[in-house]
């Protein structure tokens, strides 16, 4: 009986143990619970949101004019895309650029009118404009309303007159006076006629060249100029010109219808040189008049972009024939070279509303500018707000482009 009672112990305390046990172990394992509505992943780091930037335009982007100008949107708009693809920061702050474009249809009196609208209802602060009528029409408030001009013209006059918010993007036409002359009257004579656009750059150009022409033993005999926003047939006009025998015709504008004044003269038998104004280019005028250059022999004018070696040229003529079935023109180059130097010029200000802090920056901004993106290669800003450059000049002997200085 005594074995049996000592036996039950026995069997108690071992079954008590292992229940002591388990509880031990129950103890040591703390309960685990899951939260489902925690976020894997919490942001240690503030999202700064993008602010829209406005870029303003006013050109002519209808009638005669309308290519030209739509050059210069095409150039505006690759730049635009590029930049905010790559992304465009300043002082910590992102910015995705806006492009706001306007028709003046190249009338000075409409581009005052669209930059005051630009101004008032996009806040903008930097207006483009590709003629020196519609940049002189905002010269005078542009510096009262605080915005910066971005213009695209060679006209000396817009850098001269000491406005502090002034850029002039392509190089000024007055250093091409002097080689264009003297090339025209060694290989064809000293009279020539007049027959340039109506616009203010053209009557400026003209009375440019008419006392380096003279000056160089050379006789104006025929002065007129061609008004391309009313007329289409120049028949007329040129006719009289050539009345007077000139040796060479000095003619430019948009290159469309001046590459029509140039067959028309050739039709009517005017086997003379063409002076040609830095506007019109050569390689636009060969497209209206058959693809060659057999009607511009003699002519002489500024290096067409296709016909340019700069470090970033063949990267831009390639963006540029992806969306469009034509070689780009210099107004497309320069004016996307121009918005990579006007936001290089916010990032070193460290601001996109100080105008006077952006254009302190210009000359930096064009210095600094990658090599890829030079179209063109800008030297530097100078003082007046003009974009330096090279100079560029081409002329058409035996029916192909040569550049000159390179012979």
């Amino acid at each position: 009986m005594r074995s049996f009672k000592k036996g039950l112990f026995t069997g108690f305390l071992f079954l008590l143990i292992l229940v002591l046990v388990a509880c031990g172990n129950e103890e040591a394992t703390p309960e685990t619970t899951v939260d489902v509505d925690a976020d894997p992943v919490k942001e240690t780091e503030e999202v700064v949101e993008a602010k829209e930037l406005t870029i303003g335009f006013s050109g002519p982007l209808s009638g005669p004019a309308a290519t030209y100008g739509g050059e210069t949107i095409k150039g505006l708009t690759m730049a635009v895309e590029d930049i905010n693809e790559e992304g465009f920061e300043v002082d910590g702050q992102p910015y995705t650029l806006k492009l706001a474009s306007l028709d003046d249809k190249y009338l000075p009196n409409e581009t005052a009118a669209n930059a005051k609208r630009l101004v008032q209802e996009e806040k903008t602060k930097f207006i483009y404009s590709p003629h020196s009528g519609g940049i002189y029409a905002m010269q005078v408030f542009n510096e009262m309303e605080d915005f910066i001009i971005m213009g695209y013209t060679s006209e000396p006059g817009v850098t001269e007159q000491g406005n502090s918010l002034m850029v002039r993007i392509p190089p000024r036409y007055d250093q091409y006076l002097e080689p264009f002359t003297k090339y025209e009257m060694e290989r064809f004579g000293k009279k020539i006629a007049f027959l340039p656009t109506a616009s203010q750059y053209g009557k400026d150009w003209a009375a440019a060249l008419k006392p380096v022409w003279e000056a160089n033993g050379g006789e104006v005999v025929f002065d007129e100029s061609v008004d391309f926003s009313k007329d289409t047939d120049f028949q007329t006009i040129v006719a009289n010109a050539l009345q007077e025998n000139p040796d060479v015709l000095f003619i430019g504008g948009p290159s469309e219808p001046t590459a029509l004044i140039a067959k028309q003269a050739r039709d009517l038998g005017f086997e003379g040189g063409f002076l040609i104004m830095d506007q019109a280019k050569l390689d636009e005028m060969a497209a209206v008049l058959g693809g060659n250059y057999d009607m511009l022999e003699g002519s002489i004018s500024t290096i067409p972009l296709v016909n340019s070696e700069y470090p970033g040229t063949a990267e831009f003529i390639e963006k540029y024939k992806a969306n469009n079935d034509r070689d780009p023109g210099s107004e497309s180059a320069f004016h996307y070279v121009s918005l990579y130097v006007l936001t290089g010029a916010m990032k070193a200000a460290g601001t996109v509303d100080d105008t006077k802090a952006i254009m302190a920056k210009m000359d930096e901004a064009a210095k600094n500018l990658p090599e890829n993106k030079q179209a063109y290669s800008i030297p530097g800003v100078e003082e007046d707000g003009g974009f330096g450059s090279l100079l560029r000049i081409a002329y058409i002997e035996d029916g192909e482009l040569k550049i000159m200085g390179t012979d």
